[in-house]
């Protein structure tokens, strides 16, 4: 497996979390479309999906270091 590949797909994955935690603004979004009820466990799914998010590219910066060293 490249480190391109663990890194890309990790790094869109991490920035779609990332957005997805702004929660003032998915307050307003979803406030706007009555959904507000489903924000009160956003944060169980959107922290632990950043994290799992960040691993792929953690790891694939690492072999490119042992590759490239």
């Amino acid at each position: 497996m490249h480190d391109r590949t663990l890194i890309t797909p990790g790094a869109i994955g991490a920035v779609v979390a990332a957005i997805c935690c702004m929660t003032p603004l998915l307050v307003v979004v979803f406030g706007a479309v009555g959904l507000t009820a489903w924000l009160a466990n956003a944060d169980y799914v959107l922290i632990p999906a950043l994290i799992l998010c960040l691993a792929p590219i953690a790891f694939g910066l690492y072999r490119r270091r042992l590759h490239h060293g």
